[in-house]
C-alpha cells in the first residue's frame, strides 16, 4: 500500500445545501483533479475536486487566501478541514 500524505489546503466557510457545494476558504494551492478528504467532527470522506468557482467562473487552480465554491459529495459543515491527499 502506498503511503499517503495530507496536506491541510482550507477550510469549509459555508455549505449550499440545495447545490451541494460548500465555499473553501483556502490556505494553499487546490486544482482539479486533486484528491482531498474533507474532516470535520462528523464529516470524513475523500473524493477529487471535479470542479470549482471564484466567483461563479470556472477555474482549474486556486491559491491560498482564495475562496471557492467546491462542488462536495456528501454534506459538509462550517469549520471542517480540507486536506489534499498526496500519494507518494
Amino acid at each position: 500500500m502506498s503511503e499517503r500524505e495530507l496536506k491541510e489546503v482550507g477550510r469549509v466557510t459555508h455549505y449550499f445545501t440545495k447545490i451541494g457545494v460548500a465555499v473553501v476558504n483556502l490556505t494553499d494551492t487546490l486544482s482539479v483533479g486533486d484528491k482531498i478528504l474533507v474532516r470535520g467532527s462528523v464529516t470524513n470522506f475523500e473524493q477529487t475536486v471535479e470542479s470549482m468557482q471564484i466567483e461563479h467562473k470556472n477555474v482549474n487552480i486556486a491559491q491560498s487566501g482564495q475562496s471557492v465554491g467546491l462542488k462536495v459529495n456528501q454534506r459538509v459543515r462550517e469549520g471542517d478541514k480540507v486536506y489534499r491527499i498526496i500519494s507518494s
